[in-house]
């Protein structure tokens, strides 16, 4: 059983609330993540698009969305 702090009193949770819990807690990791893989790929379509533009390549519109936007 997992134990937390409830109005500054040590409780234990409930089975059924500690399910909630740890559910919640995957919830918010599965979230950190989409957000970081949207930022890698952002950071990854500018460095592209950097570097077809100093060699002269066409950009794709993603590419151009991430410079304009």
């Amino acid at each position: 059983m997992t134990k937390i702090y409830l109005n500054n009193e040590l409780v234990d949770l409930s089975a059924a609330d500690e399910e909630k819990r740890l559910a919640a807690v995957e919830v918010e990791k599965l979230a950190k993540k989409v957000i970081t893989d949207a930022a890698t790929a952002r950071e990854t379509l500018k460095a592209s698009a950097k570097a077809k533009l100093i060699s002269g390549e066409a950009l794709t519109e993603d590419e151009v969305n991430t410079i304009v936007l």
